[in-house]
Parts: C-alpha cells; structure tokens; sequence
C-alpha cells in the first residue's frame, strides 16, 4: 500500500475558465525569477541600461513638440507642450509595452513552456510587472518636467483625482495584460497578427488623446473617443496632475466594463490554448 503524500498534484484544468489565484501566489518566487530575468536580458550588453527609458519618451516628446505643437500648431489647451504629450506618454507607454511584450509569450517561451510546469500565466504578469518598474523611470521624468513647469507659475492644478491613479495604473495593467495574452493567444495559430501588432499600437495612440485634447475632436468623430477604452483612461490620468481635461464617468464606466470583458476572453483564450500550443509553435 503507497502512504505517500503529495505535496502538488497537477490536474487538467476546466474547458473554459481557469484562474488559480492560489497557486499564481505559490508561484510568486517564481514571477520574481521571471521580472528578474527579463531585466537582465534587456540591459545585457548595454551602455546607457535604464536610461534607455528616460531617453525614449524624451525624444518622442521633444518631436511631438517640433511637429504637432510647432508645424501643425494643434492646440494643447493652454498646458505647456512638452508637459501635455509627456503625460499622455507616460501612462501610454505603459499599457503598449505591456500589451506588446505579452503578445508573443507563447511563442517566445515556447522552451521553457514545453520542459517545465508551473502556472503559464506566471509569465505575463512578470512582463506586466517589470514593465512596473519601467513605467515608475519614466514617471520620474514626467514628475521632473511636471515640478518645472508648477514651481514657473504654468497653468497646472493638481487635484483629488490625483487618489485614484493606482487605480488607473491598475487597470492599464490589466487591460495591457489581457489585450496581450488574447494576441498571444490567436498568434499561436495565425502567425501573421504578430506583424500588425507595433503597427496596430501605432494607430492606436492616435485615436488617444495623446498629441490633442479632447476639445479638438470634431463632434462626428467622437464615437471613436468613446468606444477607445484607454482614451478616458489617458484623459483622466492627465486631468488628474493637470487640472485640465474631461472627465465622464459614464465612459469610463465603459472602460471598466471593455478591460473586464477584454481580460475575461484573454484568460479563455489562454487556458485554451495552453493545453495544445507545443503543437503548433
């Protein structure tokens, strides 16, 4: 007779749905590994290392200003303009670098995925994570430009929305996450959706509030504003440091409702295809 006690004991998961809540924290050492790891590949032979990430949305701003503040003069409501285009990058950056970089978790983990088991979505919110830690440099620089322009008398006026940005940043996670694993999901089998995903980012930040406020969208085209769930998010996020902008709580209302639906198809998606991607990757 075998008296022996398991200590984990790994079963087939549902059909449809499955999140382990307690075994994604059993697993927390593991995510750890994995921040640790992705921060270690990418400043790798590297001079500048995490500068990288205050140079990036510097330089982006500073042709943001050139071109659609100086050439195409596109109002920014008064606000200064490197000041309004890194505050809408700031937040931005964050949902694109955490929607690209778990676009393609299947595939680029296909050699660990298909030695080991452990909770596969460990991996996508380590990417989430350290893209935490990327996010808090450039808000760094954001904070610097955002005290220069408050202490010069810039017609700013930070506010009590400013308690709800772990909220915002929470759910820009949530949403960059849960558009990503649904991508990585689908790329396993359509190889092509990889290719369009910078490209689709691309458009993406143009139908947000990024380089012109919100008064400067005509009134035929705000459909696109409305169904776009990081506009508001965008919106909200710069109103609250800046005191300038819309806030409408029945649209983003919407955006609670979009990133839940989102991050509930991207976890069917997922436990779908875990069981069978090594087939196809």
């Amino acid at each position: 007779m075998n008296n022996t006690e398991w200590t984990t004991i790994i079963k087939p998961k549902p059909r449809f749905f499955d999140l382990n809540i307690r075994e994604l924290i059993r697993y927390r050492d593991l995510i750890y590994l994995f921040i640790k790891r992705d921060f270690v590949a990418y400043y790798q032979q590297t001079i500048l290392g995490p500068f990288w990430y205050i140079i990036q949305p510097l330089i982006t701003t500073i042709v943001f200003t050139i071109v659609f503040g100086n050439i195409a003069r596109i109002p920014t409501d008064g606000i200064p303009q490197p000041l309004f285009y890194l505050s809408g990058l700031t937040i931005w950056n964050y949902f694109s670098t955490c929607l690209s970089s778990t676009s393609n978790v299947f595939v680029s983990n296909a050699g660990i995925f298909g030695k080991v088991y452990f909770p596969r979505l460990t991996v996508p919110i380590s990417i989430v994570a350290s893209n935490f830690v990327r996010f808090l440099i450039q808000f760094i620089l954001f904070l610097g430009f955002y005290i220069y322009f408050y202490i010069s008398g810039a017609n700013i006026a930070p506010n009590i929305f400013l308690l709800i940005i772990p909220v915002l940043l929470l759910q820009v996670a949530v949403l960059g996450m849960g558009c990503g694993i649904l991508l990585s999901s689908l790329t396993t089998k359509y190889r092509d959706l990889g290719f369009i995903v910078g490209f689709g980012l691309q458009l993406w930040m143009y139908a947000t509030p990024i380089v012109y406020p919100i008064s400067q969208i005509p009134e035929k085209w705000r459909w696109i504003y409305i169904i776009n769930p990081m506009a508001q998010i965008v919106e909200m996020f710069k109103y609250a440091f800046i005191g300038i902008g819309t806030v409408n709580w029945i649209h983003y209302g919407y955006t609670l409702i979009a990133t839940s639906v989102i991050l509930f198809f991207g976890l069917i998606m997922f436990n779908k295809v875990e069981k069978t991607f090594m087939d196809r990757v």
